[in-house]
C-alpha cells in the first residue's frame, strides 16, 4: 500500500515557510488505498483550511473525518472543516462529548468539545461512535479504546470531566491513533497520546499480528510525562527498532529534544508542511 500522511496543523511553523500557519492543535492529512482521511481538526480549522489549500490538498474531496479524542485543540475547527466538505463520515469514541476541564491552581479551563452533538449533525457531520478496534478503510484501522497496561504511562492528573455535578479524573478512553498496515511496516498516527505512547504500540501489535512498526507520527503527550516515564518510552522505543518517529503536537521541546539524541536519525520534528511517505 502507498500512503502518505501530511502536517496541516501543529503548533510550529518552519521559518522558511510563508504563507503557512500553525496554533496549539493537531490536524493531519491521510491518502491511503485511495481512503482520504482528515485526522483531527485543529481548534479553529483556519490553519487547515488555509494550509491545504497552500498543499494543494482538497478538503472537499474527504472521504472521512477521524478524531483522536474530545479536547477542543483537536475538535474546535469542526464547523469550519464542515462548511467545506458538506456531510461527511465522522469517526470518533462515544466519550467524545463528555464536558471536560483542565484544573490547575485553583483556576477551571474547559478544554472539552465546544459542539454538541445534535449541532455537529446539522452542520453534515455523519458521527460514526465506537469504542472498538476496526477497520474503517482498507489496510486503515482505528484503534478505539486502548488498555492501561504499563504503570509508567499515568496520564494528566490536570485533566478532569464534570460528573453528577462534581470534578472527576477524566480518564480519556476516547484517546485513540490511527494505523496504516503498509508493505514497509506499521504507520501509527497519534493525536495525543493520553493513553500512552506505548500502551497504543502495544495494542497496535496485539491488534495486527506483532507485524513491525515502521513509523509513528504525531503528539505523544511527553512535554507533560515524569523523566521515568520518558525514560521508559525511550527504551521501548529503542526495542521496536521504529525507523520513522515524528514528533509534533504535545511532545514538547525537551523531550523532543531528548527523544532525537537517543534515537538519532530515525527522528523529525512534524511541524506543519511535514510529511511522510510509505511504500511504492
Amino acid at each position: 500500500m502507498r500512503a502518505k500522511i501530511t502536517i496541516l496543523d501543529e503548533n510550529t511553523v518552519p521559518g522558511k515557510m510563508g504563507g503557512v500557519y500553525g496554533e496549539h492543535g493537531f490536524s493531519a492529512f491521510v491518502e491511503a488505498n485511495g481512503a482520504r482521511i482528515l485526522f483531527d481538526v485543529g481548534p479553529t480549522g483556519m490553519p487547515t483550511t488555509n494550509n491545504a489549500l497552500r498543499f494543494g490538498i482538497n478538503l472537499k474531496a474527504i472521504t472521512a473525518i477521524v478524531l483522536s479524542h474530545g479536547h477542543v485543540d483537536h475538535t474546535g475547527g469542526l464547523p469550519t472543516i464542515l462548511r467545506i466538505t458538506g456531510r461527511v463520515k465522522v469517526y470518533a469514541h462515544p466519550d467524545v462529548f463528555l464536558d471536560r476541564y483542565s484544573i490547575q491552581d485553583q483556576r477551571r479551563i474547559y478544554v472539552g468539545m465546544p459542539y454538541k452533538r445534535g449541532a455537529l449533525e446539522g452542520m453534515g457531520a455523519d458521527l460514526d461512535l465506537a469504542r472498538e478496534f476496526r477497520e474503517i478503510a482498507p489496510a486503515v484501522y482505528l484503534t478505539g479504546e486502548i488498555p492501561r497496561k504499563r504503570p509508567f504511562e499515568i496520564g494528566d492528573p490536570d485533566l478532569f470531566i464534570k460528573k453528577d455535578g462534581e470534578f472527576v479524573p477524566d480518564p480519556l478512553l476516547d484517546d485513540q491513533a490511527i494505523i496504516l498496515d503498509t508493505e514497509d511496516g506499521l504507520v501509527v498516527l497519534l493525536g495525543c497520546s493520553h493513553a500512552g505512547t506505548i500502551n497504543t504500540m502495544d495494542l497496535v501489535q496485539e491488534k495486527l499480528g506483532e507485524r513491525p512498526i515502521h513509523a509513528i507520527l504525531g503528539g505523544t503527550h511527553l512535554d507533560f510525562a515524569s523523566l521515568h516515564q520518558l525514560e521508559e518510552t525511550i527504551r521501548i522505543l529503542k526495542g521496536l527498532n521504529v525507523k520513522k518517529l515524528g514528533l509534533s503536537h504535545c511532545t514538547g521541546l525537551k523531550a523532543g529534544a531528548r527523544l532525537a539524541s537517543e534515537l538519532g536519525d530515525s527522528v523529525f520534528f512534524a511541524n506543519v508542511g511535514s510529511s511522510l511517505e510509505i511504500g511504492r
